[in-house]
């Protein structure tokens, strides 16, 4: 059955011209689309429409023999789960939710510093495991989107830039592949990565200017619950 669910995810849904796409990289298209909407809002939903979406990327990835991005699917629907709690039920030290803040100094000489050692340790294993013809390009979105995801779970300003970068470098590994639906899918994110940074910029400046305001009842990017259906 499962075998069977997975032939029919890696049928072609569209073949125009060069542009070849499965049912999979169809549908996890649009739900990453509707992920990032959700996240540009603050909205926990992102989260559980991530975990989805890297399911069917997981397909695609390894047809393609991106074993890197694959497996890194994995990693996304648990690292998913934890944002989803985070951005659900984490809290400060004072009790209050978590919002939409900036890394301090040390904390982007922290991220710098992870994406310096996660990377080549990915290319080698990528390199010398597997038969991926792009191991250190395959490394860089990997680990680039891990340390990405993990600042987006704690709303970070700067897991904006992040994606910024992952999505650029990435659109020319996925058109190397010629997964043409995933590269205008990436060219679509890098633009919603760089109108999420400067909206979350504001959300970031706006809960630091209120935080002395009196009678504010929720604090500026915390989540609120999803809408019924």
């Amino acid at each position: 059955m499962l075998s069977t669910l997975t032939d029919l995810l890696n049928t072609p849904a569209l073949a125009i011209g060069p542009l070849i796409a499965s049912r999979a990289e169809v549908l996890g298209a649009l739900l990453g689309l509707w992920m990032v909407g959700c996240n540009l809002r603050v909205h926990p939903l992102g989260w559980l429409l991530a975990m989805l979406s890297s399911l069917l990327y997981l397909l695609v990835f390894w047809e393609a023999r991106l074993y890197g991005d694959a497996s890194l699917q994995i990693l996304f629907i648990v690292v998913a789960a934890w944002g989803w709690w985070q951005w659900r039920y984490a809290r400060r030290d004072s009790g209050e939710a978590i919002t939409v803040h900036r890394l301090s100094r040390r904390g982007r000489w922290a991220a710098l510093l992870a994406m310096a050692l996660l990377w080549p340790a990915l290319g080698l294993l990528l390199g010398h495991f597997t038969d991926t013809d792009v191991p250190w390009w395959d490394a860089f979105s990997t680990a680039g989107s891990v340390i990405a995801t993990v600042l987006l779970g704690r709303k970070c300003v700067e897991n904006w830039p992040a994606w910024l970068v992952v999505n650029l470098v990435a659109i020319g590994l996925f058109a190397y592949k010629a997964l043409w639906l995933t590269v205008g899918l990436y060219a679509l994110f890098a633009l919603l990565a760089a109108v999420g940074w400067r909206a979350w910029a504001r959300l970031a400046a706006g809960s630091t200017g209120s935080a002395g305001l009196a009678g504010s009842t929720e604090p500026i990017g915390s989540t609120t619950p999803a809408p019924s259906a």
